[in-house]
């Protein structure tokens, strides 16, 4: 359960609100009085579908930090996010480069507000909900917001990364 008393936003998160011209969102930040570092954790938290979750991930791609966002019941294909971003290799970013890149501790990667620009990928997925909820610069807060806005205040480039799910590719609809 979220609390309803003033939420504290994380300074670089304000900042980028700030910037954004979105300082009204920070009235719709909720904060949680545990982490909710996981989808299924907020999904709990805010009593919403774990898909209205929006992940944000950090994967090193040749060497250079990405941003991909994805709802929070899917799981990135990495050899998607390679052909996207037209790389050899990509891995899952180590929580030193997350912060270094971010400025945020992992459980707490909002889709934008970050200390560098990276490119950001964000799954079509996303735009099946009317609203979703993303990490407001903590584990311990969250915010919403329409998906396609949150595309667009992102600088992400919509596109496919999700991986299919088993059932998928056995019936030859992968």
């Amino acid at each position: 359960m979220s609390t309803s008393e003033p939420t504290p936003v994380h300074p670089l998160f304000a900042e980028a609100l700030s910037d954004m011209g979105l300082t009204s969102l920070a009235a719709d930040v909720r904060k949680f009085p545990d982490a909710t570092r996981t989808a299924v954790e907020a999904a709990a938290a805010l009593g919403c579908d774990v898909s209205e979750i929006v992940k944000s991930l950090i994967f090193e791609a040749d060497g250079v930090p990405a941003l991909v966002l994805m709802d929070g019941s899917s799981r990135v294909d990495l050899d998607l996010v390679r052909d996207e971003l037209g790389a050899r290799k990509v891995t899952r970013a180590n929580a030193d480069l997350v912060r270094e890149t971010t400025g945020y501790a992992i459980g707490g990667v909002p889709p934008f507000g970050h200390r560098t620009r990276t490119r950001v990928l964000a799954d079509r997925n996303l735009l099946v909900h009317p609203v979703v909820w993303a990490a407001a610069g903590t584990p311990h807060t969250v915010f919403p917001m329409a998906p396609a806005a949150l595309v667009k205040y992102a600088g992400a480039t919509l596109t496919d990364v999700r991986e299919k799910p088993l059932a998928d590719e056995e019936a030859g609809t992968a």
